[in-house]
């Protein structure tokens, strides 16, 4: 079972300009203090020390101060807070989960840092770095940076910082699974921090020691540790800790066995919970009544905390808590000797990770793109000045006539060449358009004759059948006929419904009304109910992001009838129990990804190259048509996995 950890902004205490008291008194004087300060320096620190008060708990007002005093300090023209402004936005960003804008204003502050040749600022934030990284799954660019920090830290000998240092050093190689080196730093975190009187870094770090010691299934260290956690986080008050320390020793306890443990420390959570305000663990709450009733075998009120926790889950989307919940749905049916069931919940959890992973790699690749364009630029910049160099050059050789007429001619035939390629360039783009004009035309010709052919089947065939089978009923009514006859013509009515519902279902296959009524996401669904509904196979299908997505209908259309050759084959040929649908729309709505996963029997790729039939051959051509990318991952016994990314 995954254990959570409850790593906060970790860097990102480490931004404040100067040390404040985060009192309600303190704030109140600083915020009197506003009202009459003048339009200098000195306001600016002050706008930042207050916007620090509101840092983690009121997003608005924190955003609201803060770029009072990026405001101020460009009115002044003054670079002076240039680092601590940039740290402040990148922590707003990394609160609001806006990757690039968190990433763009932490490399600016490093690169403050860097101009000032300042060491310990420079630590600073490749510390934050680190977390930001960490935040968004980019752990190769997280252990660089926190590698860099540590030795930074170390060269200026700031001991101080050391508690946050080892303290993100200790999540990073957490997320790597590095987790002896994850314990070795969180140890030095706890170390410092009680030397430095730094309670956050106390408290992360007997978290984060916890948290490893489950991981590696050391489970008697781990709830060792985790008491401990919860006394300190019962002493210094901390409401955060004590709820991540109690919902920690439910999970390790129940994998220990004990059960009385589970059901005590679920009790304490729930009596925290009714005056806890911050309802992002909600899910994570649900999970740790759910283990003590399953602890007790009390398997209906279990159940019930479990579909909870993945509704809520599905709402805020919070993938970590749906992961959590999955994976303890399995343990659930397992216990009770379902297993079919269990497996069902293993495959969504298993699949809920493939997807996360993609996330996490769709960010690295963002940023490796973000690297490029930079590097391109400065090829561009340089490639402007060696030009303007030779320009110069050419300038002082064109004092001569005969050279002017060399190089007249030399230009005249370089521009002939370029209007050539020119000439070729737009006709190449013309042939282009007109293959995809021709290719949108046949598509639209296709389901608008779909369409008209289900009009007419539903509102033309449909109506006739429809009209025989009441003339039949008033027939029978009217009619004298033997038991035999009787039994005849019962038979032939109830044949006629058959074909009334076979055709009705012709018309629904060729033109859905669900997808032009209510969208491509809703259509989805319906489809993969109905599959599920058939029994043919189990069907489940999931969605991030479509809940508002518009699509043209063309658009809408082709994605839908690829999703359902994609399916009817895995009915026809993979000889599968379960097939997943996922759909994600990216939150700026240009990438949609559609994966179609299945637990058959799978196949070796290359069989496709030779492929008669057409239906793979009408994929590809509609995926081709929507400029998408198609790939395919298949091996015999293993399953095939289907990934189409498309560009809206």
């Amino acid at each position: 079972m995954t254990k959570r950890l409850f790593v906060q902004s970790i860097c990102l205490a480490a931004m404040t300009v100067s040390a404040i008291s985060q009192t309600g008194n303190k704030k109140d004087s600083l915020l009197k203090g506003l009202v009459t300060a003048k339009e200098d320096t000195a306001k600016i620190r002050l706008l930042l020390n207050i916007e620090k008060l509101y840092s983690s708990k009121n997003y608005d007002s924190f955003y609201y101060y803060l770029d009072q005093a990026n405001t101020l300090a460009k009115k002044l023209k003054t670079e002076k807070f240039d680092f601590f402004i940039n740290a402040g936005f990148s922590e707003y960003f990394y609160y609001q989960n806006d990757y690039k804008n968190a990433v763009k204003h932490a490399l600016h502050s490093r690169d403050v840092a860097e101009k000032e040749n300042d060491l310990k600022l420079l630590a600073k934030s490749y510390n934050n770095l680190a977390a930001v990284y960490n935040h968004f799954g980019n752990k190769k660019e997280a252990i660089n940076c926190i590698l860099k920090s540590l030795d930074l830290s170390e060269r200026t000998k700031d001991s101080i910082s050391f508690p946050v240092r080892h303290l993100t050093a200790s999540a990073t190689y957490y997320n790597l699974e590095q987790f002896d080196k994850a314990i070795i730093h969180a140890r030095k975190a706890v170390e410092y921090g009680k030397h430095f009187a730094n309670s956050f870094a106390i408290a992360m770090g007997l978290n984060n020691l916890a948290a490893s010691y489950s991981q590696l299934n050391i489970l008697d260290s781990a709830i060792s540790i985790g008491k401990k956690q919860l006394d300190f986080a019962k002493k210094e008050a901390d409401a955060d800790n004590i709820n991540n320390a109690l919902i920690n020793l439910c999970y390790d306890n129940f994998k220990n066995g004990n059960i009385r443990e589970v059901a005590f420390y679920s009790n304490e959570l729930k009596k925290i919970s009714v005056t806890q305000q911050d309802k992002k663990n909600t899910p994570e709450l649900n999970v740790s009544y759910a283990l003590n009733f399953m602890a007790q075998e009390n398997y209906i009120n279990a159940k019930i905390q479990l579909d909870s926790a993945i509704q809520i889950a599905n709402k805020d989307g919070n993938a970590d808590a749906l992961r959590n919940a999955y994976q303890t749905y399995s343990i659930f049916y397992y216990l009770q000797g379902k297993i079919k069931a269990g497996e069902t919940y293993t495959f969504k959890y298993d699949s809920l990770v493939r997807a996360t992973n993609l996330k996490e790699l769709n960010f690295y690749t963002e940023e490796l793109e973000t690297k490029y364009d930079v590097e391109k630029k400065v090829s561009q910049i340089k490639l402007q000045q060696v030009e303007l160099k030779q320009k110069s050059i050419l300038n002082y050789l064109l004092a001569g006539a005969a050279f002017c007429a060399i190089l007249i001619g030399l230009l005249g035939y370089k521009s002939y060449k370029n209007k050539q390629k020119l000439q070729q360039a737009k006709i190449n783009e013309l042939e282009t358009e007109k293959q995809l004009t021709a290719t949108e035309a046949v598509l639209k010709g296709e389901e608008q004759e779909r369409t008209r052919l289900a009009k007419d089947l539903h509102d033309g065939l449909g109506g006739m059948l429809s009209g025989i089978k009441y003339s039949f009923q008033n027939m029978k009514e009217n009619l004298i006929l033997t038991p035999d006859n009787a039994r005849a013509f019962e038979r032939s009515i109830d044949m006629l419904d058959s074909s009334i519902k076979e055709m009705r279902r012709v018309a629904h296959n060729m033109m859905p009304e669900t997808l032009v009524k209510y969208g491509l996401d809703t259509a989805l669904k319906e489809f993969c109910n109905e599959i599920d509904r058939s029994g043919i196979i189990c069907a489940s299908y999931q969605s991030l992001g479509m809940d508002n997505a518009l699509f043209e209908q063309t658009v809408a259309v082709t994605i839908y009838r690829v999703v359902q050759e994609l399916v009817n084959n895995v009915v026809k040929h993979a000889a599968a129990k379960n097939v997943l649908v996922q759909a994600q729309l990216t939150e700026q709505g240009k990438l949609l990804t559609i994966t179609v996963e299945d637990d058959g029997k799978g196949f070796d790729t290359d069989e496709l190259t030779q492929a008669k039939g057409i239906g793979w051959n009408n994929i590809q051509n509609r995926v081709e048509f929507l400029n998408g990318n198609l790939d395919i991952r298949s091996t015999v016994n293993n399953g095939t996995s289907v990934l189409i990314e498309i560009s809206i």
